[in-house]
């Protein structure tokens, strides 16, 4: 058994556990951790698929393409549609994230 508040060594790069993928029916979570990591300055996800994401512990803000920035305090989630350009602008170090990828 696995636990999603398990310690783990910062490094330059978030840890990313695929906990599970159903391709057939185009859905994936992940356990996400980082530790300060932020997206790259001009970077802009725009994915083909929805993300539903959770912050369990710490915090996070995240900025949409029209300047709109959410701060997520642990507990709180928001549901991101395919194709809403986002970019993560802070995460508290740690910050535990729980990502939930699809196709509608």
């Amino acid at each position: 058994m696995k636990n999603l508040f398990e310690p783990v060594k910062r490094s330059e790069n978030e840890f990313i556990d695929e906990l599970l993928s159903c391709k057939s029916k185009s859905l994936r979570i992940e356990h996400i951790i980082s530790h300060g990591h932020i997206s790259p300055p001009d970077f802009w996800y725009d994915q083909s698929e929805f993300e539903f994401v959770a912050v369990l512990q710490g915090r996070a803000k995240l900025e949409f393409e029209n300047n709109k920035i959410l701060e997520l305090n642990r507990g709180d989630w928001v549901f991101i549609p395919a194709h809403e350009k986002h970019r993560v602008i802070y995460t508290s170090e740690p910050c535990i994230w729980l990502a939930v990828f699809g196709h509608e």
